[in-house]
């Protein structure tokens, strides 16, 4: 059984959902989108292989 995939996808200045890295581990999927975040003022989202919503974090 593979591990499952996460992505971590930032949100652009149309509203849309831009690929920004693939992890295999969640919570260094969350730290990573949770420092970016805060970092770069934008909004962050992690979901699965399925595209399901993980987690969201606003800056």
């Amino acid at each position: 059984m593979a591990a499952p995939k996460y992505k971590i996808q930032v949100r652009n200045q149309f509203g849309g959902w831009q690929q920004y890295q693939t992890v295999h581990h969640l919570p260094s999927a969350a730290r990573t989108a949770q420092t970016r975040a805060t970092q770069s003022g934008k909004q962050y989202r992690i979901v699965d292989e399925d595209r399901k919503l993980m987690d969201l974090f606003y800056p």
